[in-house]
């Protein structure tokens, strides 16, 4: 059994910078059409020098793949319509972390104050710029995301020609507010389309798997195979892939993260196939996004086949996700 996907895009990924770059950057875009890359390095991205440099250091890292990097800014309330007008067709969205939620943000946004954010709120809705969101307050873990969702309808009222994107979610709220607001859109992770928190501390505790937003309970995850296996439109996959060192990981102060980049599309392929909706993937990987965000990304074809694949223990010094598991589905050829 095969499957052909047409140009797929992975719509949340870290690529981070330097030796890391050069390492994970191939494994996604051998793979993929393009990518949304995220601006939290360090010093983060939030001028056009840095952006147009981190661009060049990543078509460097890919190493001459047929892979287009869509490339973001770091949201700063500073942020007004010239300024974002100058970057043309090299912005494709802006990054709004709440400050100190996740890893990098503690540069983001402190409070929600819409006076304070309106003027650039304002002018990436006159732009088309899309607002990309880490949804989370600093509450109880497993609430966070739950309580961040009068934030975004907030949001989606006031600015209701901005198009906003609730960036990995894991509950069955998020996934509720998709059809309450026009302009609130999604991305799905690989890793919470398949784990809850069960997995990563129901017995040993499973580093590889621990990220923010947490995985969350069963419901939740059924919630997000919903939508995400019928291919409703507002949502699109994002891995959210986020490498770091196996030191970072297996450590007493872990890194949030899971590296899925290499595994992917296979994995994906394995879970379409489970659930009887291979013929939703095109959509969930790439078509959804194209419309989401007005983007046409370069022609690339993926055939997959149902042949199993051994999952290499390790990428340079970074732990992948289903480290050496097999999975039932594999790359057969990419054209």
């Amino acid at each position: 059994m095969t499957i052909e996907l047409n140009s797929p895009l992975d719509m949340h990924l870290h690529l981070r910078d330097k030796e890391m770059l050069k390492v994970v950057a191939p494994l996604t875009s051998e793979s993929f059409a393009g990518a949304l890359v995220m601006p939290n390095l360090v010093p983060p991205v939030d001028t056009m020098d840095d952006l147009l440099a981190y661009k060049e250091r990543i078509l460097t890292a890919t190493k001459g793949d047929t892979f287009k990097p869509y490339m973001t800014l770091f949201f700063r309330d500073s942020y007004d319509y010239d300024f974002l007008k100058s970057f043309g067709d090299e912005l494709t969205a802006i990054k709004l972390y709440p400050a100190g939620i996740t890893t990098n943000s503690e540069g983001g946004v402190s409070g929600f104050d819409i006076d304070k954010l309106s003027p650039a709120l304002e002018a990436m809705s006159k732009l088309g710029i899309p607002l990309c969101i880490h949804g989370e307050t600093n509450g109880f873990v497993m609430d966070r995301e739950a309580e961040f969702i009068p934030i975004y309808e907030k949001l989606a009222n006031a600015f209701p020609r901005l198009k906003i994107i609730m960036e990995h979610i894991t509950t069955k709220e998020s996934v509720a507010a998709l059809d309450k607001h026009e302009n609130l859109y999604a991305t799905i992770t690989l890793h919470h389309l398949l784990i809850t928190l069960d997995d990563v501390a129901g017995g040993l505790l499973r580093p590889h798997l621990f990220c923010k937003p947490i995985a969350k309970r069963p419901i939740d995850r059924d919630a997000l195979l919903e939508v995400a296996l019928n291919a409703h439109p507002k949502v699109m996959f994002g891995s959210d892939s986020a490498p770091h060192s196996k030191e970072a990981k297996e450590s007493c102060g872990c890194a949030a993260g899971v590296f899925s980049a290499p595994v992917a599309l296979a994995a994906l392929a394995e879970l379409f196939d489970k659930h009887d909706k291979l013929e939703n993937l095109q959509k969930f990987v790439s078509d959804n996004a194209r419309l989401i965000y007005g983007i046409m990304p370069p022609e690339k074809k993926i055939v997959l086949e149902k042949t199993p694949m051994k999952v290499p223990s390790k990428y340079g010094n970074v732990i992948p996700m289903f480290a050496g598991e097999t999975l039932s589905w594999s790359i057969k050829e990419i054209i």
